[in-house]
């Protein structure tokens, strides 16, 4: 990649960013995080409380990227066929005809995923890892991009399924917006909102690039981002040691090591770089790693959560290049 080309790849990730900004009212680094791992060809759980914008982003990100979006209610009541589709008999003509289900799309929205039992969430895996579903018997392939942007309410748990590890492995990222950090954008949010004169502003929103361009800043993270030696070290020596941390019953696999590595080489590549530095693999462990952990049953009686692990993690892995 050329110094042309990478400054193009930065204005392109800029714009998308402002784009979102535009009906997202929030801190820009969660945006940067969520661009991040859609150009890692990964995929992210929101895991927040009700009302604060996790559809809103989801959509609006869709558009910010000029691709096709559709949205799933997770219910107990969910079935698998009503994520990937299925084969319709057709008396017209006495053949199958198939009906692809929602998960045919660049950008899939599945809100409250934890909601459905796990036999539906477990139709979403190999979706979420291969890019493709098999509906009886036929391997049918994804559309590229295809994220996943998955919502769960931490609060209200009953009639939920706790997602199971296999599937929380497949998320890149698993994010929080939170609530507004001050009264300036608690303000800002009202104020858009009496702007728009409608709840969902997603319509009105002009996409940054297209589905195309996306999928070539895909391909500069994949092949353009150089990745030092003592860079793969630190993550190396960062998920081991989450193993071997002794609050810990299960640590990292090397998955997440790899979903380190290319979220760090996107995050790289939206900072306008073609090479990884420390910063940037430092500014995605907690959401990329914490997730992956899963702790004693003692310390997790007594509250404990992965991303304490993570930080006590981060402080005992010497940084590449510091004294």
């Amino acid at each position: 990649m050329n110094e042309k080309e990478l400054e193009e790849a930065r204005l392109s990730c800029e714009q998308i960013i402002d784009r979102v900004a535009e009906a997202f009212v929030g801190n820009r680094l969660l945006l940067r995080k969520l661009l991040a791992a859609a150009l890692a060809n990964g995929h992210v759980l929101f895991e927040d409380f009700p009302g604060l914008g996790k559809t809103l982003l989801a959509k609006v990100f869709a558009r910010a990227i000029g691709g096709d979006t559709k949205r799933v209610q997770f219910t107990p009541d969910l079935l698998p066929s009503d994520i990937l589709g299925m084969n319709v008999w057709r008396q017209k003509d006495s053949t199958f005809q198939m009906m692809p289900g929602p998960v045919f799309t660049n950008v899939l929205l599945a809100d409250e995923i934890n909601r459905a039992p796990p036999k539906t969430q477990s139709a979403l895996l190999e979706a979420m890892e291969e890019r493709q579903v098999t509906i009886d018997g036929a391997t049918l392939r994804l559309e590229f991009p295809f994220v996943v942007i998955a919502t769960q309410n931490p609060i209200e748990q009953e009639g939920t399924y706790p997602l199971p590890e296999a599937q929380l492995d497949r998320f890149l990222l698993k994010l929080s917006a939170g609530y507004p950090a001050n009264a300036a954008l608690e303000n800002d949010i009202l104020l858009r909102r009496i702007h728009w004169q409608k709840d969902d502003p997603t319509a009105d929103i002009e996409p940054a690039v297209n589905v195309r361009r996306f999928v070539e800043l895909q391909r500069f993270v994949e092949t353009g981002v150089y990745t030092d030696r003592l860079i793969v070290d630190y993550i190396t020596q960062l998920v081991r040691l989450s193993r071997e941390h002794a609050r810990v019953a299960v640590g990292v696999s090397p998955r997440g090591g790899l979903a380190l590595l290319r979220a760090s080489r996107a995050m790289a590549l939206i900072h306008g770089r073609d090479f990884v530095v420390p910063d940037d693999v430092k500014l995605l462990v907690p959401d990329v790693l914490a997730h992956r952990i899963i702790l004693n049953i003692e310390d997790t009686l007594e509250g404990v959560r992965g991303g304490l692990v993570v930080e006590e993690v981060l402080s005992q892995v010497p940084v590449p290049g510091e004294a």
